[in-house]
């Protein structure tokens, strides 16, 4: 139903603010529903570079990807919402616990697409019913470039490891954004504060970065845990150490996070929930793994996916009373578990040993390298 007496835009701007903190959103920017050409380019620079790996979808929804107009033609402005999920400790010394499977902080909690999603729905609702302007909602499932759009809107500046960056929260901040077609007055974007500070270039274990602001997600261990569906390339396996799922390094040692807050959102906040250990995981089906990930974000890498970061992690952590957990994987049907169950196993086991598990034949061709690898 059309609203009849629309409010001021000003009036709705300072309306939509308030709602934001209502609904566990701790700030709230304004921004048009363009953006600069430069953004475009710099996805094409990306995507010729071939630094999307696997994700293809990024190549074939690339021209609605450079603007939110090419999205949504009626599209006026972005209105992006900020929630803070900082830890309550310092991501960097999970790495230390080589037993645990390392789990990415935003992944701890609740899934924040569903959190986020059902609080932008009551805001837009109330939005619509307000102004009568037409409304849509993203939280990160959408071809919208929502952290130039936020870098725009001033929620931060995207710093050199591509993640936005906030002077109040850090690297810490779930976007969410809702489109409109009414026209609101835009905030001021901020300015790049990195400065000289190559903090989160140089801790990338893999190498990353080929320049600062430009990521290669081919080695980013976030994607090659989360997005990446095949054989992990040994080079990387090491270096992946307890990471089962995403990566916080770059994050993590910006020194911008020294003004962050731990998160009080109950839904989103990660600091109550410790890390599972390896072992009990390696013992998971995929009913067990699905029931026990449910309503997180980790349930969208799958069973295989994950148990073969899982199996690296292993074969990492320096446990050789997890062999036995690790050896039935030889005989599993997935090639890429049995392919990482090798790699693992030889991280524990002399080349005589390793060999009196080899199978007669491996029909697999990249198993049967692996296994050619770990005992030549």
């Amino acid at each position: 139903m059309m609203a009849t007496d629309t409010p001021s835009s000003a009036k709705l701007k300072s309306w939509i603010a308030q709602t934001g903190q209502q609904y566990g959103f701790d700030i709230c920017q304004i921004t048009d529903a363009e953006l600069p050409e430069e953004v475009s380019k710099g996805l094409e620079g990306f995507l010729e570079a071939g630094h999307h790996g696997d994700m293809g979808w990024l190549k074939t929804t690339r021209r609605r990807r450079y603007t939110p107009k090419a999205m949504w033609e009626d599209a006026q402005s972005a209105i992006i919402f900020g929630c803070n999920y900082g830890p309550d400790h310092d991501p960097l010394n999970t790495l230390e616990e080589t037993e645990k499977a390392n789990i990415s902080v935003y992944a701890r909690g609740r899934d924040y697409h569903e959190v986020l999603k059902g609080r932008l729905k009551q805001i837009a609702s109330q939005l619509y019913a307000r102004s009568g302007w037409q409304v849509k909602i993203f939280v990160d499932t959408a071809p919208l470039m929502e952290k130039p759009l936020a870098a725009q809107a001033g929620l931060g500046w995207q710093g050199k490891h591509t993640n936005l960056v906030s002077r109040e929260y850090g690297s810490w901040l779930f976007l969410g954004t809702i489109l409109t077609s009414g026209k609101l007055p835009p905030d001021a974007p901020q300015e790049d504060r990195c400065g000289r500070c190559s903090a989160c270039l140089d801790i990338c274990p893999t190498k990353a970065f080929p320049a600062p602001y430009k990521l290669d997600a081919r080695r980013c261990i976030s994607y090659l845990t989360i997005e990446f569906d095949g054989h992990i390339p040994l080079e990387f396996r090491a270096k992946m150490q307890n990471r089962v799922f995403g990566c916080d390094d770059c994050l993590a040692v910006c020194p911008w996070n020294k003004f962050a807050s731990a998160s009080q959102d109950i839904k989103l906040a990660s600091g109550d929930r410790p890390l599972p250990d390896i072992a009990r995981l390696l013992r998971f089906d995929e009913a067990e793994f699905r029931h026990y990930f449910s309503r997180t974000p980790v349930k969208r890498t799958g069973y295989i996916r994950f148990m073969r970061n899982l199996l690296i992690a292993a074969g990492n952590a320096g446990q050789p009373e997890l062999m036995p957990l690790i050896t039935p994987y030889l005989g599993h049907g997935d090639a890429r578990l049995r392919a990482m169950a090798i790699w693992a196993l030889s991280c524990y086991l002399d080349k005589d040993s390793l060999s009196r598990l080899a199978p007669e034949k491996e029909a697999d061709k990249e198993v049967a390298a692996e296994w050619q690898n770990a005992l030549s």
